[in-house]
C-alpha cells in the first residue's frame, strides 16, 4: 500500500459527517510533544496512536498524549507474553494504517483484522 495522501485521510473523516477538517502546521506534529505545542494545548489533549503487532496481527491502542503505552499491560490484556508484543515498522503502518509513525492518526485504518 502507498502512503495515504492528506486528501484520503479528510475523504475518511468526511464519512462520519462531523466537520473535522484537516489543518496544516509549517513546523512538524510528529510527537505528541510537537504537535501539543504547535496546536497550543496541553500535552494530554492530544490524542496518539501507537500500533503493535501481536501474534502476528495488528493491534492499535489510542492513548492521552502525555501518558506512555506500557506494553506489559497490553500483553496482560490480550492474555500473551510480553515478548508478543512488538511494535510495528514503519513498513507495517503504512500498510495498517495508510502512514508511518509520526505523519498521522488512526484515522483510516485499512484493515479488518484489527483489534
Amino acid at each position: 500500500m502507498d502512503t495515504l495522501t492528506p486528501q484520503d485521510v479528510q475523504k475518511s473523516l468526511d464519512t462520519f459527517n462531523l466537520g473535522i477538517q484537516i489543518r496544516f502546521f509549517e513546523n512538524s506534529t510528529a510527537t505528541s510533544q510537537l504537535a501539543a505545542d504547535e496546536i497550543g494545548c496541553q500535552l494530554g489533549q492530544i490524542a496518539k496512536s501507537i500500533c503493535f503487532i501481536v501474534e502476528d496481527k495488528p493491534v492499535v491502542v489510542i492513548a492521552s498524549g502525555d501518558q506512555r503505552v506500557d506494553d506489559r499491560k497490553v500483553a496482560a490484556l490480550l492474555g500473551v507474553s510480553r515478548k508478543q508484543v512488538k511494535f510495528a515498522t514503519p513498513e507495517q503502518c503504512i500498510d495498517l494504517i495508510g502512514y508511518a509513525p509520526g505523519g498521522a492518526g488512526a484515522s483510516h485504518i485499512t484493515t479488518g483484522d484489527l483489534s
